[in-house]
């Protein structure tokens, strides 16, 4: 296992997954391809669990297809994940019920291995809470965004006893899903841009958000906020 990289921003710990290839979730997503040289994924336009797929999927040689809304213009991410080489599969209509449901007829057909929604896997939680206690740190308070709530979940294994915040940018979120994190909601939708940048490269749709809402909100002590991934490159 690679242990992420660390640096301080502001005074608070940063996860700097950003630097990963893919990202956070490619630290697990080798998993989807074991015993298949297919794995499909439903994507929200934005979602970064598309990027981190064709990464990995580059990696060990084997396919990703991301199933995403049609566009007039295909978003940044869903671009970079077809320069990776994926095989993307526009959707009409395009809402995320029924991209989800031609993603799995697909993949039922072909054989392929169909994601879950937000990669919500018992072995992603167990990667991502080994990678957090391999940083060394000890946190106060821990920081991230949600949409799932996996990374908060990996968290909460790793640090119990730290005070944990999530941001929801995305689905309404349900204490479990967080592992009992206070949530924040952000106030703007998904689609939309965080209104404050980061000082380190972060997804606007995502992680910027979280981090525009921890300065303002954050506790005193040792903090680590965790950044799952930078912004898209077409």
């Amino acid at each position: 296992m690679t242990a992420p990289i660390i640096r301080e921003h502001g005074a608070v710990w940063v996860v700097r997954d950003d630097l990963f290839p893919g990202g956070t979730k490619a630290r697990f997503m080798p998993v989807l391809f074991e015993g298949t040289e297919e794995a499909v994924y439903a994507s929200p336009a934005e979602g970064g669990a598309q990027t981190a797929l064709a990464t990995v999927a580059k990696d060990l040689g084997k396919r990703a297809t991301i199933f995403v809304a049609a566009r007039a213009k295909l978003h940044p991410r869903t671009l970079e994940a077809a320069r990776l080489g994926a095989k993307v599969v526009p959707v009409r209509p395009g809402y995320l019920s029924v991209v989800q449901a031609r993603a799995k007829d697909y993949a039922k057909t072909s054989g392929a291995r169909l994601v879950p929604f937000g990669v919500d896997l018992p072995e992603a939680i167990t990667r991502l809470a080994d990678a957090a206690l391999a940083t060394g740190l000890d946190p106060d308070e821990v920081w991230c965004a949600a949409g799932s709530g996996v990374l908060a979940r990996a968290l909460a294994q790793a640090w119990p006893r730290a005070r944990r915040h999530v941001v929801q940018v995305g689905r309404e979120l349900e204490p479990q899903d967080v592992a009992g994190a206070t949530i924040h909601v952000y106030p703007r939708p998904f689609s939309d841009v965080a209104k404050e940048t980061s000082p380190f490269p972060s997804d606007p749709h995502y992680d910027a958000k979280a981090w525009e809402t921890m300065t303002a909100r954050k506790g005193p002590g040792c903090v680590v906020f965790w950044n799952v991934a930078g912004p898209a490159r077409p």
